[in-house]
């Protein structure tokens, strides 16, 4: 490996672990914001503020995209990845208000298995050994991890099984999202895209803010609310940038690694600030679960990079 391939690796790397971290230690902060503020007044203030940041970023580079020339399936998908990712962020916060952080992050892992099966049924996309074994793996961790609350689960009822079906949810349009988005990039920029996506979603969920709410929160909640708006921003241009410079496979097993961050950044949480955060009640079996559906997630997107390299 030369010096400068060996450079990108480890900025790749880097970039991509930065983003598991974020994303992965963003629920406890959301939880504390949902305590608060409704999911849509949560979500149109990060899409405003990273609306904001990639605008100027943009304006600076002289890159401001422009939809007018853009063909009528471009001006659709765009307005769909929008209205997905809206979706998605405010079912994730809704799912906080029912769900423990960790619970909602492991659940969230059904992400990436969505997006596999997604692209066999939409691109066409085989399956490697790998990518069946990585499914099968987090399916079952899943399933290890609610050992003791399936009868609810199953049963249908209660505030855990809304707050796993929103997250479920969210986690499907998440994917529904990623796979409008490959078509799109192909026309425009990550940035570009993206700042298009904010301002959507701005203009969609606007009319069901509730700005009073801002009015009466103080101390920690504001400072949960703030680090939301710079998670949005840091944590997706990591992971942008990540995408540009490393292969999507190696990016995506890293990142699987963001539930690992949530439940360390719990544990703190629970050791420094008792008074908002208390311990989750997930036995052994439960640990060992959440083990299992990370290394099933890393297995799918790392059974990506060998299909590419087969196929060269």
């Amino acid at each position: 490996m030369s010096s400068s391939t060996s450079s990108i690796h480890w900025q790749g790397f880097g970039l991509s672990l930065l983003t598991a971290v974020l994303w992965g230690i963003l629920p406890l902060f959301l939880k504390l914001c949902v305590e608060v503020i409704d999911p849509i007044t949560i979500t149109v203030v990060r899409f405003f503020t990273a609306g904001l940041f990639v605008y100027m970023v943009l304006l600076k580079t002289k890159a401001v995209p422009r939809l007018s020339g853009a063909s009528t399936k471009t001006k659709y998908l765009v307005l769909v990845a929008s209205l997905l990712l809206a979706v998605n962020y405010v079912a994730n916060v809704q799912g906080l208000g029912y769900l423990n952080p960790e619970t909602a992050q492991v659940v969230m892992q059904l992400a990436p298995l969505m997006l596999m099966l997604g692209g066999v049924v939409f691109y066409s996309e085989a399956l490697n050994r790998v990518e069946i074994l990585g499914a099968c793996l987090l399916v079952f961790g899943l399933l290890l991890f609610f050992n003791t609350k399936l009868p609810d689960l199953w049963a249908a009822t209660g505030s855990l099984t809304f707050g796993v079906l929103l997250i479920g949810f969210a986690a499907v349009t998440w994917a529904a999202y990623a796979l409008v988005q490959k078509q799109i990039l192909g026309v425009l920029s990550a940035k570009q895209l993206t700042l298009y996506i904010y301002i959507t979603g701005v203009l969609v969920l606007l009319p069901f803010v509730t700005p009073l709410e801002l009015d009466e929160i103080q101390g920690i909640h504001w400072f949960a609310l703030a680090f939301c708006c710079f998670n949005t921003i840091v944590g997706y241009g990591a992971f942008t940038e990540a995408l540009a410079i490393w292969q999507a496979a190696k990016v995506g097993a890293v990142i699987s690694l963001a539930p690992v961050f949530t439940f360390l950044s719990m544990y703190l949480a629970v050791e420094w600030y008792p008074e908002y955060f208390s311990m989750s009640n997930i036995n052994t079996a439960g640990y060992i679960g959440a083990g299992i559906v990370v290394l099933g997630s890393v297995m799918a997107s790392l059974g990506k990079a060998r299909q590419g390299k087969s196929n060269r």
